[in-house]
């Protein structure tokens, strides 16, 4: 594929979540940013805000990544008070974008922007499902030789939607449209979902090609000063939503006697999940909320639990389980293509409508010694990952 001669990134949703607590599309996003400053090929970054656009070059993309890790980026300026919406981090990220932009544009004047200050064969990267509306596609396809890469990192939205938000698998479908229709390449992080990608854009009319590059995985270093619960603990890892099965843990703990292991609860609460957030505010026995974790804590947490425990329903990577193998820590989790893929026989694989197998599972864990796996898995890099990505953008 010929180079192109700039990359736009969009940083739509780095801006967006800035101060939260990073997911894992919102980690490939900041991944993506490092390293496309670190390419010689120029590249600017395309943010959306609730008034118009920003356009940054590289040196406002190397501060926006300096501002995003400190998490420092002053105070709320300007046109970013008028966020009502935003919350004030957000409204302080957007100032920040603004200053450093080297371009504004109102919605109307989004092209004529884009024309003035991006070479003809710019190479236009969505990784972060933010922004993927029709004025900006439609805009970025009257540019001279612009070529479109998407990620798209799972279909769960459409394939359970049970699941979502309302409204959310509607939104992601009339995305999925959208890329259907207008990118030239779809990046995406598994065989899986890369089958699942080619059934439903083959059923919109349009199946753009579908490159697979596994997603790399940032290795924190345990810290040593990491308060852990008493041994035997496990953990389980990720957003706190319905898809994670966080409810058959809890279902299963009191089988598991009076005096159970500790089960820590690591991330944040998510949506639709009212009866589980009720279930942990009556604090259980043996059960351990720790939201907003540091990386370092969190690795401290796998390196020494009995078990990582992932029992959900369905998953288009799974990143817990990459960090949680690369520490030597057991895993049981759920049986699903994905699983299979990411881990071989390196995990104990359950159905995750199977609470008898898992409680079984989960007493033998606490009652054995801690045996490490005789094979430690090596993640995939974020090296590797871009080795493929950038070849195709």
């Amino acid at each position: 594929m010929t180079t192109p001669a700039a990359r736009l990134l969009d940083l739509t949703r780095l801006i967006s979540r800035a101060g939260r607590t990073p997911t894992g599309i919102d980690r490939v996003e900041r991944a993506w940013l490092r390293a496309l400053i670190a390419e010689p090929i120029p590249v600017f970054g395309l943010i959306r805000t609730n008034i118009g656009y920003l356009l940054l070059d590289g040196a406002g993309l190397a501060a926006l990544d300096m501002a995003n890790t400190s998490g420092r980026f002053g105070t709320a300026s300007g046109l970013s008070r008028l966020s009502r919406k935003a919350s004030p981090a957000t409204r302080a990220a957007e100032s920040f974008a603004r200053r450093h932009a080297i371009a504004r544009a109102l919605p109307f004047a989004l092209g004529p922007m884009l024309k003035r200050h991006l070479p003809s064969g710019t190479a236009y990267i969505n990784v972060g499902h933010s922004n993927l509306t029709d004025r900006v596609l439609t805009t970025l396809r009257t540019l001279p030789a612009a070529r479109i890469t998407v990620m798209v990192h799972d279909t769960i939205s459409l394939d359970w939607p049970q699941f979502q938000r309302d409204g959310t698998p509607v939104d992601f479908r009339a995305k999925l449209t959208r890329v259907s229709r207008h990118a030239d390449t779809i990046l995406c992080q598994s065989n899986v979902v890369r089958e699942d990608l080619t059934r439903h854009l083959t059923q919109m009319g349009r199946c753009p090609p579908i490159v697979v590059a596994p997603l790399g995985v940032d290795l924190a270093t345990p810290d040593p000063a990491t308060e852990l619960p008493p041994d035997p603990y496990f953990v389980i890892l990720g957003t706190i939503e319905p898809r994670k099965n966080h409810a058959l843990l809890l279902d299963l703990w009191p089988d598991l006697g009076p005096a159970p292991p500790t089960l820590v609860i690591c991330g944040s609460r998510g949506w639709r999940n009212d009866a589980v957030f009720a279930r942990l505010d009556a604090h259980p026995p043996g059960i351990l909320e720790r939201p907003c974790l540091p990386d370092a804590a969190v690795a401290a947490l796998l390196a020494n639990a009995r078990a990582l425990l992932f029992p959900s329903f369905a998953e288009g990577y799974g990143l817990p389980l990459l960090e949680a193998a690369a520490l030597g820590t057991p895993i049981i989790c759920s049986d699903l293509p994905i699983t299979h893929e990411l881990l071989g026989p390196v995990a104990t694989y359950i159905d995750a409508n199977n609470p008898v197998g898992w409680l079984r599972e989960i007493r033998n864990a606490a009652k054995k010694p801690r045996l490490r796996p005789e094979t430690r898995l090596v993640p995939p890099d974020w090296w590797a990952h871009f080795k493929i990505a950038l070849s195709v953008t």
